[in-house]
């Protein structure tokens, strides 16, 4: 199973991730975690954040994804992930793509601001800081319509993030492991 977790800056994807990692650790279920920002600064520094090199990012990151996958790996990509075009695509060419949706309004973002870029976003045009194509300020996010799940964390706990997160994956392992029994 692949586990797309898409949302804004700040919304909790990598902490949420790596929590349900941890929890899940004394499970059967073995899950990986693919943090596009680690990727980006280690293994694809030749990518911006272009509309082309962010779906070229999400492909290598899909691909990265399958190959865990295919050896019966839980695979969670925590990428911003904003378009509804590329998420698509990777559920039609790998199997058991799952959209997880990490919501939070962008009030609660920018108070937060943990990486410091919605206020460098939000600086004039011509500052010698300003940042540019940051996904819900100045470049488009599309949220997801029908997600496989949905968690706001604006409105709930890490830790009850978390247990919504972690009976999602249980409850779709259990499932594939039936299905799988059944054929």
């Amino acid at each position: 199973m692949i586990i797309l977790l898409c949302g804004l800056s700040g919304a909790g994807k990598t902490t949420l991730a790596g929590c349900v990692k941890n929890r899940l650790s004394g499970s059967e279920i073995s899950i990986e975690v693919i943090d596009a920002d680690e990727y980006r600064q280690k293994l694809f520094t030749d990518l911006q954040y272009s509309k082309e090199d962010r779906f070229e990012n999400l492909r290598r990151l899909g691909f990265i994804a399958s190959k865990f996958s295919n050896q019966g790996i839980v695979t969670i990509i925590s990428a911003i992930n904003p378009y509804d075009s590329i998420r698509r695509e990777l559920a039609e060419t790998y199997q058991q793509v799952k959209v997880v949706h990490v919501d939070c309004s962008l009030d609660v973002l920018k108070a937060r601001d943990t990486k410091g870029l919605y206020k460098r976003a939000m600086l004039p045009d011509g500052h010698p800081q300003k940042l540019f194509n940051l996904t819900g300020i100045n470049d488009p996010f599309e949220a997801p319509c029908k997600p496989h799940l949905h968690i706001n964390t604006q409105n709930l706990t890490i830790a009850e993030s978390a247990d919504m997160f972690s009976s999602f994956i249980e409850y779709h392992y259990y499932m594939s492991q039936v299905k799988s029994i059944a054929c």
